[in-house]
Parts: C-alpha cells; structure tokens; sequence
C-alpha cells in the first residue's frame, strides 16, 4: 500500500475537505502542474498497471521525472514522498491555508 502524505485543511488529514475548484485553480495557476487524469506504470512482466482520476495532477518540478499527486476525498495526496516532495506538498498546503500531515497524523512543518 505505501506511506501517503496529506494536504489538509482539517486537524486530522481524515477531517474536512479542500475544495475542488480552488485544488484546480492552484493546478491552472502552477507551471509545474497539470491535470493528467491518470498514471500508469510497467510491470517487470510487461502489463501495464493503471490508476485513473480526473483531478490527479502530475507534478513536472521533480529532479527524477513526474510525480502524481492525488486529488481525492478533498486531499492532495502523494505516496512514499521523498524530500522534494515533502517540499511541493508544503508549497501547496501554504496556498491553500492548510498543512502536511502522515498517515498517523504527524504534521510535516
């Protein structure tokens, strides 16, 4: 399943929702985002694994290639984030109003 990290406005990252509009406005006014819809992967064995949603933006500012962030339940979310990401999500919490935060509710400040 994998370590997520949430961008919430809530106090528990399970709590309110950001909206959807203002997550897109943010993606429009980001260079470095854009709405990708989905993000696929090969297997070692060749089949091709996808996952699908219309608010999931690929983030093109990291130094390894693009990174998916999530957008789901009123959350952006990444899995298994590095540095660089840990960094994006907290640019991003900072315009929206909100916070980082673990799956176990430790906040990334």
């Amino acid at each position: 399943m994998g370590y997520e990290l949430h961008v919430t406005i809530g106090d528990h990252w399970d709590d309110e929702e950001i909206d959807e509009d203002v997550w897109q406005a943010l993606v429009a006014a980001d260079p470095e985002l854009e709405l990708a819809g989905s993000v696929g992967t090969e297997t070692p064995s060749g089949d091709v694994i996808s996952y699908g949603n219309e608010l999931m933006a690929m983030w093109h500012g990291h130094p390894s290639g693009p990174v998916a962030l999530d957008f789901r339940r009123g959350k952006v979310i990444a899995k298994n984030p590095d540095d660089a990401i840990i960094k994006k999500l907290q640019s991003i919490a900072a315009q929206l109003g909100a916070v980082v935060q673990g799956d176990e509710g430790e906040l990334y400040e």
